[in-house]
């Protein structure tokens, strides 16, 4: 029987592609013959990722809760994904880094604004009672966000602002982490101790947050901004996605967040109650306090002013 010319080109390039890594084309060939065909649930682990919800209680809204939660965190995987993909090329195109950065934007977009499942998809009396369950864990332990962070932005804007002349490139990844912004949500600087909250977090992803802190320190995304050739860095589309990126991130979907808190921590809208970390959550969420800023040079002084004010939200 006559080989269909396309077959035969297709049969050429396995033959290369195995033979690239010292593997017999026929034994992956026969080996088709006895595999099941793909199916949509095994494709996507339906099975595996519906069986991933399990309350600590008895309440509905939990359920909520949590399904809400690791959305976000696999929202937070596709953002890092499409990072790790710019921030490892070496030289990407203005419209390719552009591309990239409206991608992670809309990510984020769509981070913000889900906010209304939780803000208005649980009932205040309900999230009362099972919160207490979840205490001492904490959202501010998402491992994830703290990497978008170090992947995103030069480790000085990411410190405390109390500490920020202390430290420099010199200075060692041990040393700056200790001092980074979200350090004062998880310690008493007076005393220098670390609450449950913080030392758990260390314990579990502290080898990580260092490694990521070195890897990133010189590929982040605004160093790749700054690797551009000068007339790329003027570039407006560019310009524009960057500071959708870093008002988008540090603002918008800060204070979404943060208003969400407010609603359900007291029950009253007011946020007078405790968050289950025991963090002071208000400073530590609110973009003014902090000033989280990824790309400060794309930014005017009047703006750079009034970051996080109610008014610019």
């Amino acid at each position: 029987m006559e080989i269909n010319p396309n077959i035969k080109d297709q049969l050429d390039q396995l033959e290369e592609k195995f033979q690239a890594i010292n593997q017999k084309t026929e034994t992956h060939l026969e080996g088709l013959l006895w595999s099941k065909p793909i199916t949509y649930w095994d494709y996507i682990q339906t099975d595996a990722l519906l069986n991933l919800q399990i309350q600590r209680t008895t309440l509905p809204d939990e359920m909520v809760f949590i399904m809400y939660h690791q959305v976000n965190e696999l929202l937070f995987k596709m953002i890092l994904w499409e990072i790790d993909q710019l921030c490892h090329t070496p030289k990407p195109e203005t419209t390719y880094f552009t591309e990239k950065l409206m991608r992670i934007s809309r990510y984020f977009d769509m981070l913000t604004t889900s906010f209304d499942i939780m803000g208005d998809g649980m009932e205040i009396e309900q999230y009362m009672k099972f919160r207490n369950t979840l205490t001492p864990a904490s959202g501010f332990q998402s491992a994830q966000y703290r990497l978008i962070e170090f992947c995103s932005t030069d480790l000085i804007n990411l410190i405390d602002y109390r500490f920020r002349k202390t430290i420099d490139r010199n200075t060692s990844y041990e040393h700056a982490l200790e001092h980074l912004y979200w350090q004062a949500a998880g310690k008493d600087y007076h005393t220098g101790e670390k609450s449950y909250l913080l030392k758990e977090f260390e314990r579990k992803y502290k080898p990580q947050f260092l490694s990521y802190m070195e890897e990133y320190n010189t590929i982040n995304v605004w160093q790749k901004f700054k690797e551009l050739p000068e007339e790329d860095q003027k570039d407006e589309a560019l310009i524009k996605a960057m500071r959708h990126y870093d008002h988008t991130v540090n603002i918008t979907w800060v204070m979404q967040h943060l208003n969400t808190a407010k609603k359900y921590i007291d029950g009253s809208g007011k946020g007078d109650g405790e968050a289950t970390g025991g963090s002071d959550w208000k400073k530590y969420m609110h973009p003014k306090y902090q000033r989280r800023i990824f790309f400060p040079e794309l930014w005017s002084p009047e703006e750079l002013a009034s970051w996080g004010e109610e008014k610019n939200v």
